[in-house]
């Protein structure tokens, strides 16, 4: 069994910042790429920023320069430092994190229960 726990989210006033994290536990050989999507109310899940296990990352345009996606691989742990937020990235953030349970096995896609973030103006 593998679980992935976020936590940090809440509500923040704009231009201001917060920090989430998610720690992946269980049965976990490795992990390959990990990432934060989010889904706002009618508006379908989107990719903010993912690290793959190399250190490489990419992030959505929309917050370029604003957050910082990083992770403690001796942790299992993925964090997202949000800066400068702003009303329209109010969400709910999920983690999402790509697990391999075995040396033979592949690299399957777990998610997170979710954390609202909410930043008014």
């Amino acid at each position: 069994q593998v679980q992935l726990v976020e936590s940090g989210g809440g509500l923040v006033q704009a231009g201001g910042s917060l920090r989430l994290s998610c720690a992946a536990s269980g049965s976990i050989f490795s992990i390959d790429a990990m990432g934060w999507y989010r889904q706002a109310p009618g508006k379908q899940r989107e990719l903010v920023a993912v690290i793959r296990s190399g250190g490489s990352t990419n992030y959505a345009d929309s917050v370029k320069g604003r957050f910082t996606i990083s992770r403690d691989n001796a942790k299992n742990t993925v964090y997202l430092q949000m800066n400068s937020l702003k009303p329209e990235d109010t969400a709910v953030y999920y983690c999402n994190a790509q697990i391999r349970r075995t040396k033979w096995s592949g690299a399957y896609d777990y998610w997170g229960q979710g954390t609202q973030v909410t930043v008014s103006s």
